[in-house]
């Protein structure tokens, strides 16, 4: 287990526990030690600071106090095959909570493929999801900008307390684990996906956005067209064919287009 030493340990529903560490090196390694040494979930792992935090494809995630850092650990929460399924469901649960802390102060959200949470054309949450073993164990890993953003990052970033909502990390936990509770009853381990999926889709790019794609050593262009039913991005290239995109890092092209949701 990780050395470092925790905060303490909660129940913050009657069959969800929470962890929470002053320091840790990754929320999501902590979670999938656990899971390794029998702790069958649901829990989750919170800390004020990571040192060895990651996003996506093995990129460090600057992880300094202020912010939120959380990685839920489910066990056996459905079908390996639809587990990526999970990065949508914890979308729209940040926006959920995102929206619940902001009040009644406007807010410029959109949730863009496949793991970015965007507020005002602005990075503000990342999720990375990973999971191993059988049964299988899940990390559902999410951290959001509350009062800092890096400023050295390909993809603009930014913070809660730049959109002026004045929100702790803590506080907005207490939002975030309530809205993953429902958004994980709404996808019903994979059977109500197509409701996450819509919902996904009226928070995401308008259809016809024009995007660029890097693919590993590829670069592309084209219009968002949707989603499909196995969550891939379906891209309308400019020879008028579409292709379906199983991961990369998108950029839209211009001023992106945020959705109101409330």
């Amino acid at each position: 287990m990780d050395p470092n030493t925790s905060c303490g340990t909660v129940n913050i529903a009657s069959s969800v526990r929470q962890i929470r560490y002053d320091s840790v090196g990754s929320t999501n390694a902590e979670a999938l030690a656990r899971a390794r040494a029998g702790d069958p979930g649901p829990l989750w792992i919170t800390a004020r600071a990571q040192t060895a935090g990651r996003g996506r494809r093995g990129r460090a995630w600057s992880s300094p106090p202020g912010n939120l850092y959380a990685t839920l650990l489910l066990g056996d929460p459905g079908p390996a095959a639809v587990a990526p399924q999970l990065s949508f469901v914890a979308a729209l649960a940040v926006h959920d909570a995102v929206l619940a802390a902001a009040s009644q102060r406007p807010i410029s959200l959109m949730l863009k493929w496949p793991n970015d949470v965007l507020c005002s054309g602005a990075k503000l949450a990342g999720i990375l999801i990973e999971g191993e073993g059988r049964p299988l164990a899940v990390a559902i890993g999410i951290g959001i900008n509350c009062r800092q953003h890096p400023t050295d990052t390909a993809y603009p970033a930014t913070d809660l307390g730049e959109a002026g909502v004045q929100v702790s990390p803590e506080q907005l936990f207490d939002r975030l684990a309530p809205a993953m509770q429902r958004r994980l009853a709404q996808w019903d381990s994979g059977h109500g996906f197509a409701s996450i999926r819509a919902d996904w889709l009226a928070r995401a790019h308008a259809p016809g956005t024009e995007l660029s794609l890097r693919l590993g050593e590829r670069e592309t262009t084209g219009a968002f067209e949707t989603l499909d039913e196995a969550g891939r991005l379906i891209l309308r290239r400019p020879d008028g064919k579409t292709e379906a995109i199983m991961s990369g890092d998108v950029f839209p092209i211009g001023q992106p287009v945020a959705a109101t949701i409330r």
